[in-house]
């Protein structure tokens, strides 16, 4: 009888374990099946756009940088509390140095993070970045291209060949680069042969600082092409203004050449013209590539002068030029670059890509910017206005050009001047206007205009300038800080206007991978309206404002198109020369 009724419990038991287990399978698809839908709801993006989430005040210019826990100084120098909109996005860093964003853009970040994991060469810029980098050390590193390619994928690839390179150089710098054994080394062997011919295991080229922010980031890309080229560690001589700005973009070493060198404030080196009348190599090597109006180290682009430039262990590079142009007339060079760089007007792009990340501190100030203002756009207009005679140029003269430019190709709408109130709707589209000037006119008269009456399109304007400090303060790292983010967020816009001449544009439109329309440069008094006011650039790259004069058998160079097809006159500066993409 015991026996019977164990067996009956036991087949009871079975009987329930095998009803529990059914019903808890159904339970867990159920609430799966639930959760992805609600998923898909809250993380995807409505193509009627209902469920986005508009700011309250769209047409608010916040001309102060967001620091987060603390009151930052203001343009003038006075403490001020950080100021924010009432729909501003919070974020946490995350282990994987990306960040978890609240607000409306959630969705699109977890989706476009998620997409990246899945393909971590897009996360790299397509292979162009090494990978194993520490990701808290430099959260740009990891989080740029969500920001960069929003709504799809860069454009332009990386060649094979170039990122061969640059793995290969790595390497090179591991090897080479400060507090390594054979730097150490190569340091104790030029002090004491600077000015005599002597063989190293490791080569150098330090480059040292000219000029603003916009002249020292397009000169130190090409200081970096070069080095490419030559197999030479490339290492930059950054006093305390440039401090803080980037990341360290070579894995597990330093480009930030060591105060305590013998060379860091040389004396009794040679420079390139003794050289040259020497027709011999020292150890140590001043090269001179500054704006000049004479002919900047003559014959610098000839391949004799290079076989010279070659043996030379330890050069030491001043430069306010984005000398690349001169690279791809070097005969030795040419078909190197080519292979790099066969989209040929892309070299700043990648260049810049590569090696210019904003520090933790410059990110946080870009992102968080972004985010709160720019996010929510539809289209993002990049404005840079840059004066050169501020004291003789009327701000009327500038504003009425930079007008003229922006409504005659309807990059910002028309008012509508016989209706003052606003007609527009729900799903209207917001453009946001992203204002870079040391002055605060121009973003304050565009703000008002546009808060004064509705546009004709029905679109709502928004018009933020994050800084305006009045004059180019040099030798000063917070203005330093400030124009770095206001280059890269330009860079973040869809559409660019910028300066005839200004670096701090040339920047912004490189690494943005942008044509933009230059505007006229007014210089003094002049009140009229030059016809066209602006006109749309050819090339993403940046001008090489003081090409060479001579070519290398001494005759003057007048036409570079008839040598160098892939090379035209700049736009904003006849008397230089760009690349410009052709078919190879």
């Amino acid at each position: 009888m015991d026996n019977k009724m164990m067996g009956m419990s036991f087949n009871r038991f079975k009987t329930c374990s095998a009803l529990f287990a059914i019903a808890f399978t159904v339970l867990v698809i159920i609430t799966l099946t639930y959760q992805n839908s609600m998923f898909y709801l809250s993380e995807g993006f409505s193509k009627d756009k209902i469920l986005r989430r508009r700011p309250h005040n769209v047409t608010t210019m916040d001309l102060g940088f967001r620091e987060s826990a603390k009151n930052t100084s203001d343009m003038n120098g006075t403490s001020s509390e950080s100021r924010f909109p009432q729909e501003e996005l919070s974020t946490t860093a995350t282990e994987d140095g990306a960040q978890n964003l609240t607000g409306s853009d959630e969705g699109f970040k977890k989706a476009s993070i998620s997409h990246i994991k899945s393909n971590g060469t897009e996360q790299l810029y397509e292979g162009l970045l090494a990978s194993g980098f520490d990701k808290s050390s430099c959260i740009s590193r990891f989080q740029s291209y969500l920001y960069r390619y929003r709504k799809a994928s860069s454009p332009h690839k990386p060649s094979s060949y170039l990122i061969s390179k640059l793995r290969n150089y790595e390497e090179i710098h591991r090897k080479c680069g400060p507090g390594t054994r054979h730097y150490n080394g190569t340091m104790k062997k030029l002090a004491r042969f600077k000015k005599q011919s002597t063989n190293t295991t490791c080569k150098y080229l330090v480059w040292t600082p000219a000029n603003g922010l916009g002249n020292r980031i397009i000169s130190m890309a090409a200081a970096f092409v070069y080095a490419l080229l030559t197999d030479r560690v490339l290492l930059v001589k950054f006093e305390d203004d440039m401090m803080g700005l980037f990341c360290e973009p070579f894995l597990n070493s330093t480009w930030l050449f060591p105060k305590d060198s013998p060379f860091w404030n040389p004396r009794g080196v040679e420079t390139y013209q003794s050289m040259l009348a020497k027709n011999s190599s020292p150890s140590v090597l001043h090269l001179n590539l500054q704006h000049s109006k004479e002919d900047p180290e003559k014959f610098f682009h000839c391949d004799h002068s290079q076989k010279l430039v070659r043996k030379v262990p330890f050069l030491i590079l001043l430069t306010d030029q984005y000398f690349v142009p001169s690279l791809f007339m070097i005969p030795s060079f040419n078909l190197e670059m080519t292979q790099m760089f066969p989209e040929r007007d892309t070299v700043f792009h990648h260049v810049g890509h590569y090696l210019f990340h904003p520090s933790n501190e410059a990110w946080g100030l870009i992102s968080r910017f972004y985010d709160a203002y720019l996010a929510k756009s539809d289209e993002k207009i990049g404005l840079q206005i840059r004066l050169f005679s501020p004291h003789s140029t009327p701000h009327e003269a500038v504003m009425d050009l930079l007008l003229s430019c922006t409504l005659q190709h309807k990059l910002l709408p028309e008012l509508d001047t016989k209706n003052s109130v606003d007609s527009t709707q729900e799903n209207s589209s917001l453009k946001a206007v992203l204002v870079a000037s040391l002055f605060p006119e121009y973003g304050e008269n565009l703000k008002t205009m546009y808060l004064r009456k509705p546009t004709i399109t029905g679109e709502l304007v928004g018009v933020y300038q994050p800084s305006h400090e009045g004059h180019q303060k040099f030798h000063n790292n917070m203005h330093n800080m400030k124009a770095w983010t206001e280059m890269y967020l330009l860079s973040l816009c869809d559409k660019l206007v910028t300066t005839s001449l200004s670096t701090f544009g040339y920047v912004a439109q490189g690494l943005g991978g942008l044509k933009p329309w230059l505007l006229y440069r007014l210089v003094g008094n002049r009140t009229l309206h030059p016809n066209p006011p602006c006109q749309r650039d050819f090339s993403m790259e940046p001008c090489y404002h003081i090409p060479p004069k001579h070519d290398c058998e001494g005759n003057s160079i007048k036409h570079f198109t008839s040598s160098f097809p892939y090379m035209r006159s700049c736009v904003d500066y006849s008397s230089g020369v760009k690349l410009v993409n052709v078919s190879i």
